[in-house]
C-alpha cells in the first residue's frame, strides 16, 4: 500500500506539472520607442552590450511606478553623469495591467528615450515571477537587477549589491548572484506585526529552509543582481510564475552551484501590496512543498540555456 501510494503521488505530481509557455506573443517581442516606431527586443543569450539593465515587474502599478522610477531614474543619470561609461537601461514589465501602468512607464521612454527605458507589456498575466523572467531575457546588461515597482528598497542599495557581487571571488563560467536582504530588519518587524502574521512568517522561513534554500535568510527581498550567465542559467529552468518564484530560482542556483551572496538592505513598507496575507502566504507555502518534490520526482528537471528562448 505505502509504494502505490508514493506512485500515486509521483503520478499526480508529473501530470500537474505545468510547464511555463515560454514562446512570447506576436506584440511581446516589440517594444515602441519614443517616436511610436516598433523595435525588437534583444536576446538574454546575446553578449551584452550594457553594463546594467534593470528589469521592473508591475501589476497595476500606475500610481507607485512614478516615484520608484523617479528615484531609479535620478541615481541613474547622476551616476553616468559622473562616469560616462556607465551605461544602462530600464525595463518595466507591464505584467498584464488592468489600469495605466504601460502609459505611465512610456512617459518615461518619452522623456530618456528607448536606449534607456522601455516597456515589456505583456498580452496576458503572468505572475511576478513571469514577468521578471520575461524582462530579464529581453536585456542587454552585463549585470541584471530586479527591482520591485513599488520603490520599497532605496535605489542607491545597488550599490551594496554590486559590492557583494564583487565580493564573490569564484565564479565559475562568470556566474554569481547578489540577494537584497531585510532579515536585520526582522527583529522590528516582528514588533510591528501581528502574532498571526508573524507565524506565517516564521512557519514560511522554514518551509523555505527545510525543503529548498539553505544559508539565506531573506529569499523574497525584491532586490536581486545576477550576472548575466546567472541569469541565463537560472531563468531556463524556472517553473514557478508565481510568488514562490525567488525561492525557486535560488534553488536552481543551488543546484548549479552558483555563489549567492545576501546583503543588507534599507527597505520601508510600502502601502498597495498585491499580496493577500493569509491566501499568498498559504500558495507560497504549497508552492515550496511542490518545488523540492517536482525536483525530486523528475517531473522538473533544470534545463540548458538552449531552451529558454
Amino acid at each position: 500500500i505505502p509504494y502505490l501510494l508514493i506512485f500515486k503521488v509521483v503520478v499526480v505530481l508529473h501530470v500537474s506539472a505545468n510547464t511555463i509557455d515560454q514562446t512570447r506573443h506576436e506584440k511581446e517581442k516589440h517594444f515602441l520607442a519614443a517616436d511610436g516606431k516598433e523595435e525588437s527586443f534583444p536576446n538574454l543569450m546575446d553578449p551584452p552590450s550594457l553594463e546594467l539593465s534593470v528589469v521592473v515587474p508591475s501589476y497595476n502599478e500606475e500610481l507607485r511606478l512614478p516615484v520608484m522610477m523617479d528615484e531609479a531614474m535620478e541615481y541613474l543619470e547622476k551616476r553616468q553623469k559622473e562616469n560616462p561609461s556607465f551605461t544602462y537601461e530600464v525595463i518595466v514589465v507591464d505584467d498584464g495591467s488592468k489600469d495605466k501602468t504601460t502609459e505611465v512607464a512610456m512617459k518615461y521612454t518619452k522623456k530618456y528615450g528607448a536606449q534607456k527605458v522601455r516597456v515589456l507589456t505583456l498580452v496576458k498575466n503572468r505572475g511576478k515571477g513571469g514577468a521578471v523572467r520575461m524582462g530579464t531575457l529581453s536585456c542587454r546588461g552585463r549585470l541584471i537587477l530586479m527591482a520591485d515597482a513599488d520603490g520599497a528598497t532605496k535605489f542607491a542599495d545597488i550599490e551594496n549589491v554590486e559590492e557583494g557581487l564583487e565580493s564573490i571571488d569564484e565564479k565559475p563560467d562568470n556566474m554569481a548572484i547578489s540577494c537584497g536582504s531585510r532579515a536585520h530588519l526582522e527583529k522590528v518587524s516582528v514588533a510591528q506585526r501581528s502574532l498571526f502574521r508573524t507565524f506565517l512568517m516564521y512557519g514560511f522561513h522554514f518551509l523555505v529552509w527545510f525543503f529548498c534554500v539553505r544559508g539565506i535568510k531573506d529569499t523574497q527581498c525584491g532586490f536581486k543582481l545576477f550576472t548575466r550567465e546567472a541569469a541565463l542559467k537560472t531563468f531556463s529552468s524556472l517553473h514557478v510564475e508565481r510568488w514562490a518564484f525567488d525561492v525557486e530560482l535560488l534553488f536552481i542556483a543551488q543546484c548549479f552551484e552558483i555563489p549567492v551572496v545576501e546583503v543588507a538592505v534599507n527597505w520601508t513598507e510600502i502601502e498597495g501590496s498585491k499580496l493577500v496575507p493569509f491566501w499568498s502566504w498559504l500558495q507560497m507555502g504549497r508552492d515550496l512543498v511542490l518545488i523540492r518534490l517536482r525536483y525530486l520526482t523528475g517531473a522538473w528537471r533544470l534545463e540548458s540555456e538552449r531552451k529558454t528562448q
